[in-house]
């Protein structure tokens, strides 16, 4: 039997870290090679889209894809991790209607520069700040070019406010609530957070751990995983003859008529099966950079 492979679109738990997700998905389907292509905190829940088997070489093609939140944050207490899992460090009235709030977030949509949190992954001379923080350092931390493409104030419940957030990768939910609780004058810090969109991966379409594990447990497994080829859709499709798919897989290059002007592509059998990427080579062939099992 064949070992699983493709793409995973699951409902995260709170409660979990991602990768205590995918060590969940690696027992329930029996495969070691599972990955995810986003970390969502422990927090959060919502949308992680995860990698199975040999589709684990995909995930540089979702690691930059926009997304979606829907964030409630709770104004008047700041936190040590700018979220509910942190020490609260000083409370402030809240005094700010509606209006206000309205009025202050033209200033957070589009392109910003965002200081990312000391308790995220991100790697400052090879180390994860989390690591850092969990020695109760603090460094400095470059900020980072991100992009708010929309926020929507949903609802204004003081002290909570509900947010959507459609944003670019790297964009940290817990920043902008920082951020905006300071421009408000009372602080603030992520008390729920649910991610609804990774790029073509939707809330409305994900299984939860339990749904995942009961398919896996009547042998239907195959019906939770997606095909690889959605990983690549912004890629431009060749299907490729029966001598160009063998030479693909022998890692050969080829040449392929009326190729799209493109620097890479995902090649399809005449099946409509995901066969390889292709990269153009310098003398106008073609061959793979990566070739998925027949």
């Amino acid at each position: 039997m064949s070992e699983p492979l493709g793409l995973l679109n699951l409902n995260k738990p709170a409660g979990m870290t991602s990768h205590d997700v995918v060590n969940a998905v690696r027992r329930i389907a029996g495969v070691r090679q599972v990955g995810h292509t986003g970390t969502l905190d422990p927090l959060a829940t919502g949308v992680l889209v995860l990698l199975v088997g040999a589709a684990t070489r995909l995930a540089r093609y979702l690691a930059g894809a926009d997304k979606t939140y829907v964030a409630v944050l709770r104004l008047g207490e700041t936190t040590s991790t700018d979220d509910a899992e942190g020490e609260v460090l000083e409370r402030r009235p809240v005094a700010v209607t509606r209006a206000e709030i309205e009025a202050a977030l033209p200033s957070f949509r589009g392109p910003l520069l965002q200081t990312p949190p000391m308790t995220s992954a991100v790697k400052v001379g090879g180390r994860p700040l989390y690591k850092l923080a969990r020695k109760g350092q603090e460094i400095e931390r470059r900020p980072r070019p991100v992009v708010i493409h929309a926020l929507t104030l949903e609802a204004w419940e003081p002290p909570h406010l509900t947010l959507t957030v459609a944003c670019s990768a790297g964009t940290y939910i817990r920043s902008l609530a920082h951020d905006l609780g300071q421009a408000l004058g009372c602080g603030a810090h992520v008390a729920a957070l649910t991610r609804t969109v990774v790029g073509s991966f939707r809330l409305e379409d994900s299984l939860t751990l339990e749904e995942v594990a009961t398919l896996a447990a009547a042998g239907r497994l195959i019906e939770a995983l997606l095909p690889p080829e959605r990983a690549l859709m912004a890629l431009p499709l060749v299907t490729l003859t029966p001598e160009m798919e063998v030479a693909a897989r022998y890692g050969q290059s080829f040449d392929l008529p009326a190729a799209p002007a493109a620097p890479e592509v995902r090649a399809h059998d005449g099946r409509g099966r995901l066969v390889a990427v292709l990269i153009p080579t310098e003398d106008g062939r073609w061959r793979p950079t990566l070739v998925l099992p027949g």
